[in-house]
């Protein structure tokens, strides 16, 4: 080889190794930059026997209020919107909405009269038919009803329509459900009955089904028979409901997938009213669906005709299986209240309310249950004086009567009080205190620790009602709902204090939205969970199961993490969970002891991460799942449990113990997070 040759091989060998050592150089860097968005923090867990403490069977649970047609219009199956024609008032005329008129002016004639057979409720709808076969329109001519922004009518489905009819003459009257624009029949059956037999109010069923599709259809009454007709409480329901108990099967099925342990109902500012002449009375809304009169929500500023009543809650509670919390009125509404001194009226209703759920079949309450199919008492154990009362001039004067009253007859129920008493200890008796909180995503991450120093004296907490609310929120967001699985983490550490919580609200029918957001997101043939509701899911196995002491140790500003145990068909597991909710990644390390010979298999863990692209990610009609947990295997070198933890994220992780011979760390112990 030549000098010249020798001298340029020479110099590409050491531009090789300079570019070389610039790549490692940077190599490295991207590493260590690598790194350093993922900070160590270690989670140590003790798992030792005896060293846990059990979290209360009741602890996670649901609340459902009317709000948002969360029951008429959503959970509540029924199809007619203002079955009975009451909405409009008692006076007549009066406005049929959103019950319309099929024909003109020259050919049908509708008004409202007080002529019902129902004395709780004594609107009915007269047609006065003023065409023939021979001049009426080839559909007929008498009136729709488009339910709740359209009813969702499906193919093969079954719908029985009941309707109670009176006439002059003879009557040849089509029930039929039609398309939104009403072009399309969907499913047709005839009423036809001679004068003699209609003369006076008769009930009159069919059952129809479907031959086509329309989430948006109608139902339709119409006749080419000319004279007068009188209708009145029109219903229809799908034959397919929960067990045919009237609940709207994907709904139901929303709620039982959380594994509620109680339901509170039915409010929530529903119970008290703006008003105490529209607060919601229990006892409207027991007996057969035709008698009861329905009322006006004047909190929410709509109609119910409260085919989801009293019974039906009860009933909803035993099917989830779920412990039944009764929330009644106290006296006290936004705007009025009654005083003390003539509250008893009031204490008796809730005395019969109770006496209507846990009387035998020939008491005076209990025997109405019992007409109504149910001889068997329902379980109730815990009752709510008011909502939201605790400052009204007459409360606490109130809830003494109240108390007093159920303890006298019902001794072992448990009685839920308005006041805060997680600062400061209530000036007055009580099983349950209710914790109210809505707020910012921050403030509700920081409200982790907001039972840690509660007295652990007196009575315990129900939190009843928490969300983060306001633009940190939107209709549902990652970021409100990372913040809320942090407090609960919180709820379940403190739960030797706190026993029960939910969310609110529970559910939203995507055409009224009085309140943003919710966990359940609905509208007549479609639905989905917000990420406030998979919170809620991956919480499903925290009621009744063990808590383990844990300790967070390293940069862990922006984390929380909890360690349960349970079992699972007979087999153990120990879940962690955390919640990152910083903008950088970081890796948990997990130190178990305390195990013995019941270690965690490693291979075939799972995990469950939620998170997304964007923390205000929401979910939608378009994309149901846009934010939604994801599982998949938890790949861990047995002798090195580190997870990985995303930017705003909640992660799950499920690790089963057996018998094994796995090293586990050894590590001094420090502060409890």
């Amino acid at each position: 080889m030549d000098t010249e040759s020798w001298k340029f091989l020479r110099s590409v060998c050491i531009l090789s190794f300079l570019l070389g050592s610039c790549f490692v150089y940077q190599s490295l860097r991207v590493v260590v930059a690598q790194e350093d968005t993922k900070p160590a923090v270690t989670l140590q867990v003790n798992a030792s026997n005896g060293a846990g403490r059990l979290i209360p069977e009741t602890l996670f649970g649901i609340f459902f209020e009317e709000i948002n047609h969360a029951g008429a219009g959503g959970l509540w199956a029924e199809l007619v919107s203002n079955r009975g024609f009451e909405a409009g008032g008692q006076n007549t005329p009066s406005n049929i909405w959103p019950w319309s008129i099929v024909g003109d002016q020259s050919s049908i004639y509708v008004a409202t009269d007080r002529s019902s057979c129902f004395e709780r409720n004594k609107i009915a709808l007269r047609m006065d038919v003023l065409c023939d076969s021979n001049g009426c329109p080839a559909g007929g001519v008498g009136v729709y009803n488009p339910g709740y922004w359209g009813m969702n009518v499906e193919e093969g489905k079954k719908y029985k329509v009941a309707l109670y009819v009176r006439s002059t003459g003879d009557i040849d009257l089509s029930v039929s459900l039609s398309s939104s624009n009403g072009s399309l029949t969907l499913a047709s059956e005839k009423i036809i009955a001679s004068a003699s037999d209609v003369s006076k109010w008769t009930k009159k069923e069919v059952v129809l089904e479907a031959k086509g599709t329309d989430h948006g259809a109608k139902l339709q009454l119409t006749t080419t028979k000319k004279g007068s007709i009188w209708i009145d409480q029109v219903s229809a329901m799908p034959v397919d409901t929960y067990k045919g108990h009237g609940f709207r099967n994907d709904l139901y099925q929303m709620m039982a997938d959380i594994k509620p342990r109680f339901i509170r109902f039915p409010g929530g500012c529903f119970v008290e009213g703006e008003w105490l002449s529209n607060a919601f009375r229990w006892k409207e809304t027991v007996g057969p669906w035709e008698e009861r009169p329905g009322h006006f929500g004047d909190v929410w500023k709509y109609w119910t005709d409260d085919g989801l009543g009293h019974f039906e809650f009860f009933q909803l509670a035993e099917d989830i299986g779920a412990a039944p919390i009764w929330v009644f009125n106290n006296g006290i509404s936004h705007n009025d209240e009654v005083e003390t001194a003539t509250i008893m009226p009031f204490v008796q209703e809730a005395l019969d309310g109770i006496e209507f759920a846990r009387g035998d079949a020939n008491s005076t309450w209990g025997s109405v249950r019992a007409a109504m199919g149910r001889k068997e008492p329902f379980e109730l154990k815990y009752v709510a004086i008011g909502n939201e009362d605790c400052g009204k001039t007459y409360y606490r004067g109130n809830y003494i009567v109240f108390y007093d009253a159920i303890k006298k007859a019902y001794p072992d129920i448990k009685i839920i009080s308005n006041c805060d008493g997680s600062s400061r200890p209530l000036d007055h008796p009580a099983d349950y205190y209710d914790f109210h909180i809505y707020t910012s995503a921050s403030n509700l991450f920081s409200m982790y620790h907001q039972f840690d120093r509660t007295s652990r004296k007196g009575p315990k907490a129900f939190v009843s009602e928490y969300a983060v609310t306001g633009k940190d929120a939107g209709k549902g967001s990652l970021l409100a709902a990372l913040a809320e699985a942090a407090f609960l983490i919180g709820l379940e550490k403190n739960s030797d204090i706190v026993e029960m919580a939910s969310y609110a609200p529970l559910f939203v029918n995507t055409n009224d939205r009085r309140w943003n957001p919710d966990a359940i997101v609905f509208n007549s043939s479609h639905l989905y969970g917000t990420p406030s509701y998979w919170v809620q899911r991956l919480f499903a196995e925290s009621s009744g199961s063990t808590l383990l002491t844990s300790t967070l140790k390293g940069n862990s500003a922006s984390l929380v993490a909890s360690a349960i145990t349970w079992k699972n068909n007979g087999q153990d597991y120990l879940r962690i969970k955390a919640v990152n909710f910083g903008a950088k990644s970081v890796n948990l390390k997990v130190l178990v002891t305390g195990l013995d010979l019941n270690v965690m298999k490693v291979s075939g863990s799972k995990k469950t991460v939620l998170t997304s692209t964007n923390v205000m990610d929401e979910n939608s009609f378009a994309q149901p799942e846009k934010v939604a947990p994801q599982e998949s295997l938890q790949e861990m070198a047995e002798e090195d449990l580190t997870i990985f933890l995303p930017p705003h994220s909640f992660s799950s992780f499920d690790l089963q113990k057996e018998t094994a011979k796995i090293r586990m760390p050894v590590y001094d112990s420090s502060s409890t997070v």
